[in-house]
């Protein structure tokens, strides 16, 4: 993924959680997936699946049993 896309991303995200503070930002050695945090801290990951020529993402997000409580 490149900057445009992770901006793009990253844009989506603010609109449809109404929430400015998310931030999407680029792996380390990797570029087929982006980081998502809201301010410093992480909640998930976006992996890019191209194929057939289009390009969609997945976004996986965890939920720990100690968040929870």
């Amino acid at each position: 993924m490149d900057k445009t896309e992770i901006i793009k991303l990253q844009n989506y995200l603010r609109r449809l959680f109404n929430n400015t503070q998310i931030r999407v930002v680029p792996r380390m050695k990797k570029n087929d997936s982006c980081e998502v945090y809201i301010g410093e801290e992480f909640i998930g990951v976006i992996s890019l699946d191209a194929e057939d020529g289009e390009r969609d993402y997945a976004f996986q997000m965890a939920i720990l049993a100690t968040d929870l409580e």
